[in-house]
């Protein structure tokens, strides 16, 4: 039987509808951001967990939307190659020390001295600060600061010694070195350092390669450096800095749904980690004083100089950094203010 021309028309025009709403739904399937990302320590540290557990987060919040894709650790991506990876388009998304690649953005030394905290650099200005030092000198977005108010301290195998004004002794030490406090233990401690990454301290500490070195308040049991190390110094100096950076072409093509819900949930995000890491902080000395771990206190004044001295170490290879770069050192003073407001 042949169709009329009038039939014909009306089943074209229902194909036709019937076609474009399956290419919509199709569109807006596949519309979805999917960000790459990897991280600086592997994935037994606590910092790494922390990390995975807001990428846990913020796919929860985005479902839908986007959706973050973990590709690993330093066995995916050297630590120390993630951020130039980043800057490349290699991957989107990179959870790492601010000072790995403060010789690029030199207000990350700003970020290790600190005397404030994340939620805190939020509020105040000091974030928007740090952003728009890698928008111009890294091409990226510093998304967010998480895992703050955890110092650092030194650890060693050996008695920590002081002399007569309570100031630490550190000749013949062999120090472990990392870029976040080499300026530090050069210029002010006036120790020789060996540079080693995190993943090789535990053979070092081993074979008696080195015998001190600074680490965070926590994380010392995760790498199981505890079988070694057996004295602690306090005061405590430096301020954690890990951040979660975004390639600053990757962000830009996010939809404005996406980078609301990934800001949301990395402010969220900073003050709960920030509560969670204080309390295993406690929790990991009281452990660490249970297997026998001794601690050494500088008297008040040496333990305000030390303090200091690590600050302004920063500081100044900051100020020295910046100044090569732009010919002053106002960047320079901006961020200092705002991390470390007097």
């Amino acid at each position: 039987m042949t169709m009329t021309v009038g039939k014909w028309r009306r089943r074209a025009l229902t194909v036709a509808l019937a076609t474009a709403t399956s290419l919509g739904v199709m569109s807006t399937a596949t519309a979805m951001d999917t960000i790459t990302a990897v991280h600086a320590f592997p994935k037994s540290l606590i910092y790494t967990k922390s990390f995975l557990k807001f990428v846990d987060k913020a796919n929860a919040a985005g479902e839908g939307v986007f959706k973050i894709q973990v590709r690993g650790g330093p066995e995916a991506v050297g630590m120390f190659e993630q951020p130039k990876a980043l800057t490349n388009g290699v991957v989107d998304m990179v959870y790492t020390p601010c000072a790995f690649y403060s010789a690029t953005v030199p207000e990350c030394d700003a970020v290790s001295a600190s005397t404030i905290d994340g939620p805190t650099a939020r509020q105040n200005g000091a974030l928007k600060a740090l952003q728009a030092a890698h928008d111009k000198r890294m091409g990226a977005h510093y998304l967010g600061w998480i895992d703050s108010g955890i110092r650092f301290n030194l650890w060693s195998t050996q008695e920590f010694k002081t002399g007569p004004a309570g100031d630490l002794i550190l000749e013949g030490r062999k120090m472990r070195g990392n870029a976040i406090y080499n300026a530090f233990f050069t210029n002010v401690l006036k120790v020789q350092v060996i540079n080693l990454k995190a993943t090789d301290v535990y053979t070092a500490l081993e074979r008696g390669t080195i015998d001190t070195m600074g680490w965070t308040q926590i994380g010392v049991m995760d790498l199981s450096w505890d079988k070694y190390i057996k004295h602690r110094l306090e005061p405590a100096f430096f301020s954690t800095d890990l951040g979660v950076i975004i390639n600053g072409k990757k962000w830009a093509s996010l939809s404005q749904k996406t980078r609301d819900i990934l800001t949301q949930t990395i402010a969220a995000y900073e003050k709960d980690s920030m509560v969670e890491l204080g309390a295993l902080r406690t929790k990991e000395h009281k452990m660490l004083d249970e297997k026998g771990v001794k601690v050494t206190t500088l008297p008040t004044l040496a333990g305000a100089r030390f303090v200091e001295g690590a600050a302004n170490a920063s500081h100044q290879r900051m100020k020295e950094r910046i100044q090569k770069m732009d010919g002053n050192t106002a960047s320079a003073e901006n961020v200092m203010k705002l991390f470390s407001p007097r």
